[in-house]
């Protein structure tokens, strides 16, 4: 049985850890079911806070969904030992704090210039959710590509003792990348915010060609669906700039936009030649 505990002290250390802000989905769970095989026998711990740090002024902290009972749920399912609730004075026992992780140049980019300031909240928060913790890995998933890149930049920049694994993004049968958002989506919104995954795959079928047909193709169909998109971009996930016309090794094509009143991002991860 998946037990609940609200303070660290009870805590033993986790072979690993997958941290949520709650309202689990499918696409939480893939990430635990992945901590389960990664830790074996070991510990698998899921932590649920909602971070007041990582939310803007005008973002949707107020009604971001908070299910625990349907999240122990979840995790108890997919195979977690201990599901980490901690109030926000666990998580800030000084209140607000005043040192934070800084996400330097990387963290303004693409989502970090929609959100700014979201990403030192993200960072801080990981940092003291792996102190907390002290997992031997701690698993990501590859939707929030963005905060993924950071969280091991941070691990290598800050020499955390923390190995950094990443799972795929789960969609639905119609493309749509899991979010915890897409409850707010009426069904015009759905149908709509499936011009974010067709314009990522439309780019994907031109990988042979080169970065530039990755472009062209999913600019193409993301005008084609009508989707006005903060960003539509091929990143190099290493700095998070817009990967080069001759670019090899990984990249990522990334989307944002907002349907309706609901702000969604999705990516898929790509592979350029030979990597240098």
């Amino acid at each position: 049985m998946t037990e609940i505990v609200h303070h660290a002290k009870v805590l033993a250390p986790a072979s690993a850890v997958v941290m949520t802000m709650g309202a689990l989905h499918e696409g939480h769970a893939s990430l635990i079911r992945a901590a389960r095989a990664l830790a074996g026998d070991g510990q698998v711990t899921v932590t649920v806070f909602v971070n007041p740090l990582q939310f803007g002024p005008n973002e949707d902290l107020a009604r971001y969904p908070r299910t625990l009972d349907a999240d122990l749920a979840v995790a108890e399912e997919a195979g977690a030992d201990v599901v980490f609730a901690p109030d926000a004075d666990e998580v800030y026992p000084g209140g607000e704090p005043q040192v934070r992780i800084a996400a330097g140049p990387m963290g303004e980019r693409y989502e970090g210039a929609s959100r700014p300031g979201h990403f030192d909240g993200m960072l801080t928060v990981v940092a003291k959710l792996l102190h907390l913790t002290r997992p031997a890995a701690a698993l990501f998933g590859q939707k929030d590509a963005q905060q993924l890149a950071l969280v091991r930049r941070m691990v290598t920049d800050l020499n955390f003792p923390v190995h950094i694994a990443a799972v795929p993004t789960v969609r639905e049968p119609d493309g749509l990348a899991l979010s915890s958002r897409n409850r707010f989506l009426s069904a015009a919104d759905r149908r709509q915010a499936l011009a974010l995954s067709r314009a990522l795959f439309a780019g994907r079928d031109k990988a042979a060609e080169g970065p530039e047909a990755v472009r062209a193709a999913a600019r193409a169909e993301a005008a084609a669906s009508g989707l006005k998109a903060d960003y539509l971009a091929l990143i190099d996930p290493a700095d998070f700039t817009e990967a080069a016309h001759d670019h090899t090794g990984p990249a990522v094509l990334a989307v944002a936009a907002k349907v309706g009143a609901t702000r969604l991002i999705d990516n898929i991860p790509l592979e350029f030649g030979a990597a240098q």
